[in-house]
């Protein structure tokens, strides 16, 4: 029987893993730039991670104490929530502009990924390791992929890399020794956060006779996507859009690619037929969001409440299932 300090810890959990993940972020950031790390790549790879850090956290603690229902619905319920919520709430507040790469590259790529995990699902109803190794090697290209071409725009001198590095030469260096103390607290309360997360969710399913699996694609994917959410809604409202959207890709990527691929690698993950059906839905939502952007290359206000209506539709169908 749960009790009320059953969701005390899972808010707890929470609110370590989110700030964890922002100490982390900024801390790995201030030693890039101490050691000259171009602002570009920062951006792509340490902040990009930085958002989907509790997903990782709560997977891979999921995956160790061998919770792997709650290791995949955890993945796939973020991804939907980032793409229909989150791009759906900045598209209300003020159309999402979309670029010409995210849409030709980017979008298609994270749609790609989506469609490879069912295959290697699907597939024997398991990610096994190997299937964590491939899933870890097309992570490892893709970052190189980012890095080459943010080295390439930074070589070419675009308008975007030049306002980035007057942005980070304004702003205040942090000391190498709180940068240090960040990195070590960031990652201690993500790490104790994830297992805080993964067993009062276990706890409050076994006690409301609920399934990890529906626990995973509401509450914590709900939880973990708190950051993106945050990051997404700022830029929307500093008329930042494209940050909105890429944030969401980028994260939506790295959560398949390099969150269920270490969680597949320590562990083999289980499939159920649930979890095909919802990463079907999720490429099936993201084929909708990405011909929104396409047709005018943004998603406006009608078609950003049209994914939060799609997303409310969905819960109603998973709960109901």
């Amino acid at each position: 029987m749960t009790t009320i300090w059953t969701y005390v810890l899972l808010v707890v959990g929470f609110v370590l893993l989110i700030k964890g993940a922002d100490f982390f972020v900024e801390g790995s950031s201030g030693i890039a730039k101490k050691l000259k790390v171009p602002s570009l790549i920062i951006g792509l790879t340490i902040v990009a991670m930085g958002t989907s850090l509790p997903e990782c956290a709560v997977s891979v603690a999921a995956s160790i104490s061998g919770n792997n229902a709650l290791a995949v619905s955890n993945v796939v319920g973020s991804n939907i929530f980032n793409l229909m919520v989150v791009c759906g709430f900045c598209a209300v507040i003020t159309p999402l502009a979309v670029g010409k790469r995210t849409l030709k590259q980017e979008f298609p790529f994270s749609v790609l990924m989506a469609a490879l995990l069912l295959v290697l699902g699907y597939i024997g109803m398991s990610v096994g390791r190997i299937d964590g190794v491939i899933l870890l090697i097309f992570f490892a290209l893709f970052m190189f992929w980012m890095v080459h071409s943010a080295l390439k725009a930074r070589t070419a001198g675009t308008t975007d890399a030049s306002e980035e590095a007057d942005e980070i030469e304004r702003a205040k260096p942090i000391p190498v020794w709180l940068c240090l103390v960040y990195i070590v607290g960031g990652a201690a309360a993500i790490a104790f956060g994830g297992d805080m997360v993964v067993d009062s969710a276990s706890a409050i399913a076994a006690a409301f006779g609920l399934s990890q699996n529906l626990i995973g694609l509401t509450i914590v994917a709900m939880g973990t996507s708190l950051p993106e959410l945050v990051t997404s809604i700022v830029a929307a409202r500093k008329n930042e859009v494209d940050m909105a959207l890429g944030n969401v890709i980028g994260s939506n990527i790295f959560n398949i690619l390099f969150v269920l691929g270490i969680a597949a690698a320590i562990s083999p993950v289980a499939f159920i037929m649930e979890n095909v059906i919802d990463i079907v839905i999720l490429i099936a939502m993201s084929i909708m969001v990405l011909l929104f952007a396409w047709s005018r290359q943004k998603i406006n206000r009608i078609e950003g409440a049209i994914m939060l209506l799609s997303y409310a539709g969905y819960m109603v169908y998973i709960c109901m299932r």
